[in-house]
C-alpha cells in the first residue's frame, strides 16, 4: 500500500482524485516543492517550505492554514509510510475547487494541498562522469523566481534534450544563460564560478544557496552576473545543480567538449564539500 497525502490526510494513492474544476489542472493556478530524503531524513526542508511559503505570497495565495514546521513533520511521516529511505517528496499546493472563471475564486475557497513521496538512489554514475547539455532559447514568462505549476516552457525544453539524448536543456534569453529546464547554471572560469543573479529571470535553487554556501568555505568566488552562450562554452567547467541531481557535471554543451571533456576539479571539491554537507544535516 502506498500513501499519498491530500486535503490534510493520509490516503492510499488509489483514492487521490483531481476535481475537474480544480484551479491547478485548469490554469496551473499553484506552486510546488521538492524536498530530497537521504537515508530516511528530509534534507534543507525548511528552506523549501520558506520558499514554498514565499512562492504563495507571490501569488496572492494565503496558507496561513500551514506552517513550515508542521509541514515538515507531513514530509517526515509520508516518507516514513511509504519506507521511502532514498527519493523523495513532492508537494503541490493549488487554490482550490471552483467553477473555471479567470480571476481569484472568494475566500471561502480553501487550498488544494497535496504530496506523493518516491524512492530513487543518487545518480552516481552521472555525478562522476558528467552528461550532456544542449541551449534552446528561454521561452517561459518573466516571473521564474515563483515555484509555479506554469511549467509547459520546461517541459518542451526537458524534451528537446531528451530528443538528443542530453541530460538537460540550458536555457538563454539571447546571448545570456539564464538556467536549466529543471535546474541552475554554473560557468567555472580561471577558478571562479559565475552564475546568473537571482532575480525574476531564475528560480532560486536550494541546492544553488548550498553551492554558494560551500564555495564561500572553500574559497571560490561565486559571482552572481549573468554570462552569455560564448562565456558557457569557453568555460572551464559547467555545472548544473537541483535537488535530485545535485553538484551535476556538464561535461558537453550540444556538439563541444567543456573544457578536456571530464569532471573538473573545482567540482569535485563541490561534490566533495556537498557530500559532507548531507552528512551533516541528515
Amino acid at each position: 500500500m502506498s500513501y499519498i497525502y491530500i486535503n490534510d490526510e493520509f490516503v492510499d494513492e488509489s483514492e487521490g482524485k483531481v476535481s475537474y474544476s480544480d484551479r491547478g489542472y485548469n490554469f496551473g493556478d499553484g506552486i510546488y516543492e521538492y524536498i530530497r530524503i537521504y537515508d530516511g531524513k528530509v534534507f534543507t526542508s525548511k528552506e523549501h517550505y520558506e520558499r514554498l511559503f514565499r512562492s504563495a505570497k507571490e501569488i496572492g495565495l494565503n496558507l496561513d492554514a500551514y506552517s513550515v514546521e508542521g509541514l515538515t513533520e507531513v514530509t517526515k511521516e509520508l516518507a516514513a509510510k511509504n519506507n521511502v529511505v532514498n527519493g523523495g517528496v513532492y508537494i503541490q499546493v493549488t487554490r482550490g475547487v471552483a467553477p473555471r472563471n479567470h480571476p481569484f475564486p472568494d475566500a471561502s475557497t480553501k487550498p488544494v494541498f497535496s504530496a506523493f513521496s518516491k524512492s530513487y538512489d543518487r545518480p552516481y554514475d552521472e555525478l562522476e562522469n558528467g552528461v550532456k547539455a544542449i541551449t534552446v532559447e528561454d521561452i517561459r514568462w518573466l516571473r521564474c523566481d515563483i515555484k509555479s505549476l506554469n511549467l509547459l516552457g520546461n517541459v518542451l525544453a526537458k524534451e528537446k534534450a531528451t530528443q538528443n539524448d542530453a541530460a538537460e536543456a540550458i536555457m538563454h534569453r539571447g546571448e545570456t544563460v539564464t538556467e536549466g529546464s529543471s535546474s541552475n547554471v554554473y560557468a567555472i572560469k580561471d577558478g571562479k564560478i559565475y552564475t546568473h543573479p537571482a532575480n525574476n529571470l531564475i528560480l532560486n535553487g536550494i541546492t544553488r544557496r548550498v553551492i554558494k554556501e560551500l564555495a564561500e568555505d572553500l574559497n571560490i568566488p561565486f559571482i552572481e552576473e549573468s554570462f552569455t552562450l560564448d562565456f558557457l562554452n569557453n568555460a572551464d567547467e559547467v555545472i548544473i545543480s537541483s535537488t535530485s541531481i545535485e553538484v551535476m557535471p556538464v561535461v558537453q554543451v550540444n556538439d563541444q567538449k567543456i573544457g578536456d571533456g571530464k569532471v573538473g576539479q573545482i567540482t569535485k571539491q563541490l561534490q566533495n564539500a556537498f557530500n559532507n554537507y548531507i552528512e551533516s544535516k541528515s
